[in-house]
């Protein structure tokens, strides 16, 4: 089955060019984080990521209960 598999020079390429692109990306928001301000991170520490979401159509309420 794998005889029949092509393998060319430029999949080494491609496979690098991918794992440069992406530790870029991670070097960069890693730096960025790192020189960010002190008021910055308060600023993004008081922001509300748990708040209360509408129930699902899903979820039975007690008004519809047919038991």
């Amino acid at each position: 089955m794998f005889q029949r598999l092509i393998l060319h020079d430029s999949a080494a390429l491609y496979t690098i060019a991918a794992f440069a692109v992406a530790a870029s990306i991670f070097v960069a928001v890693a730096w960025r984080a790192l020189l960010m301000r002190q008021s910055e991170t308060d600023r993004l520490g008081r922001l509300p990521f748990e708040t209360p979401t509408p129930a699902s159509q899903h979820e039975p309420d007690s008004k519809s209960a047919t038991h």
